[in-house]
């Protein structure tokens, strides 16, 4: 079994292919097929149909996060590999390749669904968060000496650098090293390593508002060393993309107009406004160009979506059965599901005087936001010296005191950049290129798993 190192190079497309030498050099030597987004077109519902060859409707991972009705909390970014409803990639080649009694390696660097996952390695991001509300950054994995020793040869993982105002270059560089050293040593049979350069600026200032053939250069370069490391190992080097990004220059924020219609409540508290999850007859859960409404009861299905549509921006409101249109009529989704315009996207904010914003606005904090938030690529502009205040909140933690890293700007116009929805040219539209035989000019999302079963002599 010829051993295969999968790269998810987010952001990848046709287009951008010809600014990456080496990943083109891939395709030279193998293939490329053209893709088609899954809907939505995010992270974390892209992944679970690589992973699963199934859409959300069968995986469950309806966006990047959801309201959990169990609990009645929106919960994004979560990494247990149980959420996952049907079997992902890795699972499936570990049982057939043991019922063959055939050993099988395989390790799972940075992507989703990493805790708990049936592979033999993992490294993930996780934070230690301590009783006090403190924070410490960090990685965990299995096995515990992996991330220990790739931080002790590479240097702490640049946190940082992987979300948040500073987010860029650093990260990827260290994740593909530490992959290259992953592959070098531990030779998998199967290698899933994800890298994020591309996601960065182009949703900060949108594809056409930044360099993108120097940015797609920088991810070319940090791929040398993985790309070297699985020369070295004999593998073969796919590399797969999850959507691309357009430019948008609206946001749309439907939570605003559902408090404004009497739908959405809100407790004021100490800290600053919040969401009511138990009083709210709707609350929308924005991720990127797509939007889930939760509604309580269905009585108010009607006065929910009458109150939503006049909204500038929105291009389709889909209710109940309509949501098969997208692979989205599953417990998780929301009872109504917003389509963006091609040029507009949804922010979460439900507030109506910024002095009255939760505190967890104004930070990075993708576990306490009720949606997703863009705007963390920023430090505020409002700011004289951002870095010299994040500076001084530093000190003040290091001293004891607490503090909010209060750098986050609240204006959602600020955003230039998004994806959500299917490209409407499909330059634009994800990629997959790799070694080995050739599945055609054009693959679905779904038939990943199967092709990389297959590649593996596992189908």
């Amino acid at each position: 079994m010829q051993p295969i190192v999968l790269i998810n190079a987010v952001g990848l497309t046709p287009r951008l292919l010809a600014h990456a030498p080496r990943l083109q050099a891939v395709a030279a030597a193998g293939w490329q097929a053209a893709m088609a987004e899954v809907l939505p077109a995010v992270t974390c519902t892209a992944q679970a149909t690589l992973l699963t060859g199934r859409l959300p409707d069968k995986h469950g991972i309806v966006a990047n996060g959801w309201l959990y009705r169990s609990t009645n909390e929106v919960r994004f970014w979560q990494q247990s590999n149980r959420l996952l409803l049907e079997d992902p990639v890795y699972a499936t080649a570990r049982l057939r390749a043991g019922a063959r009694g055939r050993p099988f390696k395989s390790a799972k660097l940075f992507w989703w669904f990493n805790q708990g996952a049936a592979v033999d390695i993992s490294v993930t991001p996780k934070p230690w968060y301590g009783v006090d509300g403190n924070k410490v950054f960090g990685i965990a994995g299995t096995p515990q000496e992996v991330p220990d020793d790739l931080e002790r040869r590479l240097g702490p993982f640049p946190f940082a650098a992987f979300w948040g105002p500073m987010a860029g270059r650093p990260s990827t560089e260290w994740i593909a090293a530490a992959a290259g050293l992953v592959v070098r040593e531990h030779r998998p049979d199967l290698t899933l390593v994800y890298l994020p350069h591309l996601d960065y600026d182009p949703q900060r200032f949108g594809p056409a508002g930044c360099d993108m053939p120097a940015t797609v250069a920088e991810l070319d370069e940090a791929c040398a060393p993985l790309l070297d490391a699985a020369a070295a190992a004999g593998a073969r080097v796919w590399v797969v993309s999850e959507y691309g990004h357009c430019d948008v220059a609206r946001p749309v924020l439907p939570n605003l107009a559902l408090r404004r219609a009497g739908l959405l409540d809100v407790r004021p508290g100490p800290f600053g406004e919040q969401i009511d999850l138990f009083r709210s007859r709707a609350v929308a859960v924005c991720d990127h160009q797509i939007a889930h409404v939760y509604v309580q009861d269905p009585r108010d299905f009607p006065s929910v979506a009458d109150a939503l549509r006049p909204l500038a921006g929105i291009a389709r409101v889909l209710t109940g059965d309509e949501r098969a249109e997208l692979n989205l009529a599953h417990p998780r989704a929301g009872e109504i599901v917003l389509l963006a315009a091609p040029d507009a996207w949804f922010a979460y904010p439900f507030w109506v005087d910024d002095r009255l914003a939760p505190d967890y606005a104004r930070a990075v904090a993708i576990h306490h936001k009720p949606g997703f938030d863009p705007c963390e690529l920023f430090f505020d502009p409002k700011l004289w010296f951002p870095k010299l205040h994040a500076a001084r909140r530093l000190v003040q933690k290091k001293l004891g005191f607490r503090m909010t890293m209060d750098v986050v700007p609240l204006d959602p116009h600020i955003v230039r950049g998004s994806h959500g929805l299917a490209a409407a040219d499909p330059l634009d539209r994800p990629v997959l290129i790799g070694h080995g035989p050739n599945p055609g000019p054009r693959v679905p999302m779904t038939a990943v798993r199967d092709l990389l079963l297959a590649a593996l002599d596992l189908g």
